[in-house]
């Protein structure tokens, strides 16, 4: 996991427990591996990061998760459930980021390339923020989003509301004066922004589960292109979660 830049390069991972709509969702099995076996796997395939770590509450309904970092050999860090933006920061400090990617743990089918591509733009321009999913266009469950350690606590110290230490970059995400913002765009092919493959009830489960095992030991790293062949070539599959709201891009 090299890259030319001097700066560590840090996942972090925002994941509980106590999910409203479902819980236990992370550890939820899909080819006889927990949902968050399948994304940390996948973002070790992302070549600019150089660690993985977890970005878990206090609760000790999260201890399991715990228990899962230390099984997989991924760092972790437990703060507060609510302030989830100090949450992130103080486990970047403790990897001793420089640059976080942040990721939320409802992306169990993430994939690994338009992950290293939202770092690139992120490295190859003089911006403070990146990401493919605040303009959207690709499916929502491929969400990346770059930022400096240093900008977060600078916006950190901005923040005014509760609302915007719920959702990490809010603050900096409506701030694009302040802030440089660049924004990945999904190629014609990928661009499905109304398909729902992010972890978040139990009909998600269901679809999700259900592309994991097809493709299944043979192509554990399906791609989101291979994603949107199969649910072309399967529509009926799209009726599992179409009723789902999203919470949208607070």
């Amino acid at each position: 996991m090299e890259h030319d830049q001097k700066d560590k390069i840090v996942a972090t991972v925002e994941v509980r427990m106590t999910s409203s709509r479902l819980p236990g969702k992370p550890l939820l099995l899909a080819n006889n591996q927990p949902m968050l076996k399948h994304l940390v796997e996948r973002l070790k395939r992302v070549s600019s990061i150089d660690e993985i770590i977890l970005a878990t509450t206090v609760n000790a309904a999260d201890d399991p998760l715990v228990a899962f970092a230390r099984d997989n050999g991924i760092g972790f860090y437990r703060g507060s459930e609510d302030d989830v933006m100090d949450r992130v920061i103080k486990t970047a400090e403790s990897a001793q980021a420089d640059i976080v990617v942040e990721i939320t743990g409802d992306c169990p089918i993430i994939d690994p390339t338009i992950v290293e591509q939202t770092i690139q733009l992120f490295l190859a321009n003089d911006c403070d923020y990146a990401s493919n999913g605040h303009v959207r266009s690709y499916p929502d469950g491929m969400d990346t989003q770059v930022f400096r350690l240093a900008t977060l606590k600078k916006s950190y110290a901005m923040t005014k509301t509760e609302l915007e230490r719920e959702h990490v970059t809010l603050q900096i995400r409506n701030n694009p004066k302040l802030f440089r913002q660049q924004h990945l765009i999904a190629p014609p092919e990928l661009h499905w922004p109304e398909l729902g493959l992010t972890l978040d009830e139990k009909d998600d489960y269901l679809l999700l589960k259900k592309i994991i095992e097809h493709f299944g030991d043979n192509n554990p790293f399906f791609t989101c292109s291979e994603v949107i062949q199969l649910l072309k070539d399967n529509s009926d599959w799209l009726d599992i979660n179409k009723h789902v709201k999203r919470k949208g891009d607070t």
